[in-house]
């Protein structure tokens, strides 16, 4: 970590030098990566940036559903001027807005969510932000960004124009960001299983950071010095890429970042089985000898209209997601807290925390619970099913039905949405995020690697700043 921080202070050192020296106009910047040529822009604070470059072949057609393939290397001439699609989103669904107009509930979605952006199946894009003056020769410290969106939805859009610009006054560091979504990315069965395709949003990172270590250098990047950093899921995606293939990160990293995320409990591909079976059956595959090969030739519209007519964040069931990576037996081997336990961890340093009021946000829709007898029940049934009568006993004594004691935390009565809101709030956040942020680094230190805590707490509590945003300090 000492290496990271000094890194980070010679790069600003170099920035200010920069800043301070004046900027002159500049022709479109440009660099090339094989034989090709990509063009992309200059930004307001002395910034280039390289939008849209493809990282992997499209996942469409046959390659629906398959790990990554690698590009052919590149060649013409490309505009890397605009951002590419997002991956396909879940249909955000939000019954507490149901019969707004369509303008409000646009605001709403991003004031949580950032931007209503376009999405399509041919994702595999990556972004590029660098400083003006670097070059092939300047070996800069480079950070991946893994945008969040609970798996769910998302896109580099959300956050470009924000934190990345924060980023580079910071450290100067060349700035990088990827992803892929929901069913589209995270399809989980056993027939998944048995055609080893799980976990391709994972997989499609991992080819994003091999991309990185082949062409970064063209940008001023230091492959050697790459340190991944995300928010929310794709935090929770930088601790997979650092339990992933039993803890070995192929040298694609050498340090981690985790805002609102840690390696979640999560049960094998055949969790999922009910979701897979479900959109096999509503997009007319189920008499197919071959469900998988089926699902390949399906029109993207209809697969994607079956995708969103599955549970959403914010249905009832909330943070038990639909689509989420899942152990699958050789990229994911495991349980990734059972990873974690057998101390199958990249040895890289890094920096795990959350927000202190993470499980408010997602349990709105759990409003029609009112009772004590309805807080234990939705428990059992959502997250813990085959817990025994004592230990449902030892969850009501440890998440009591005293509001004060509940989430938003110290806001006293206030937030109070229902008599057991603040309870269930208190119970998923823990569950997600606390719980997770707490044993994955009291392991990881045993290795003896620097590991950076946080907990980001909110100066304004009550209502109506009832939701807190997940950590971005």
């Amino acid at each position: 970590m000492p290496a990271l921080l000094s890194t980070a202070f010679l790069a600003l050192l170099a920035h200010a030098h920069v800043v301070l020296g004046g900027i002159a106009a500049r022709a479109a910047p440009s660099v090339t990566l094989d034989s090709g040529i990509f063009t992309g822009t200059t930004g307001s604070r002395n910034t280039q940036s390289f939008l849209g470059i493809p990282f992997a072949q499209p996942p469409v057609g046959d390659l629906r559903f398959r790990l990554p393939v690698a590009n052919s290397p590149y060649t013409g001439t490309h505009s890397a001027t605009v951002m590419g699609p997002g991956c396909p989103q879940q249909a955000v669904k939000l019954p507490l807005l149901t019969g707004l107009p369509g303008d409000v509930v646009d605001k709403v979605i991003n004031s949580i969510f950032g931007i209503v952006f376009p999405s399509s199946e041919d994702c595999l894009t990556i972004n590029v932000i660098k400083p003006a003056t670097a070059t092939s020769t300047s070996k800069l410290p480079v950070v991946a960004w893994i945008f969040g969106g609970g798996f769910e939805l998302g896109s580099p859009q959300m956050y470009v124009l924000s934190s990345a610009c924060f980023l580079y006054l910071l450290s100067n560091d060349s700035h990088i960001c990827f992803d892929e979504l929901p069913a589209f990315g995270f399809l989980a069965s056993k027939e998944v299983r048995a055609a080893g395709v799980g976990n391709l949003g994972l997989q499609d990172q991992r080819q994003a950071l091999r991309w990185v270590q082949k062409y970064i250098g063209a940008f001023g990047g230091d492959p050697t010095k790459v340190t991944i950093w995300g928010e929310s899921a794709g935090a929770i995606s930088v601790a997979l890429q650092m339990v992933a293939n039993n803890g070995d990160n192929e040298g694609l990293f050498r340090g981690g970042f985790m805002e609102s995320g840690s390696p979640i409990p999560t049960g094998p591909l055949e969790n999922g089985q009910k979701y897979y079976d479900q959109i096999v059956k509503q997009v007319g595959c189920s008499g197919a000898a071959d469900t998988l090969a089926c699902l390949r030739t399906v029109p993207f519209a209809t697969l994607k209209a079956a995708q969103d007519a599955t549970p959403f964040i914010f249905d009832y069931q909330s943070l038990l997601l639909a689509w989420l990576p899942r152990e699958d037996g050789k990229f994911l081997t495991a349980n990734p807290q059972t990873l974690v336990q057998q101390g199958k961890v990249s040895p890289v340093p890094f920096v795990n925390g959350d927000c202190d009021d993470e499980g408010t946000l997602f349990s709105f829709s759990t409003t029609n619970i009112t009772t004590d007898a309805q807080f234990l029940s939705y428990i059992k049934q959502i997250w813990v099913p085959g817990a025994t009568t004592a230990q449902l006993n030892s969850l009501n004594s440890l998440y009591p039905s005293d509001l004060p004691a509940g989430s938003p935390f110290d806001t006293g009565f206030a937030d109070a949405l229902t008599p057991q809101f603040k309870r269930i709030a208190a119970f998923q956040g823990d569950a997600v995020f606390q719980a997770p942020a707490t044993i994955f680094p009291a392991i990881a230190l045993r290795k003896a690697e620097p590991v950076g805590l946080f907990e980001q707490a909110r100066e304004a509590r009550a209502l109506p700043r009832l939701v807190p945003r997940e950590a971005t300090s």
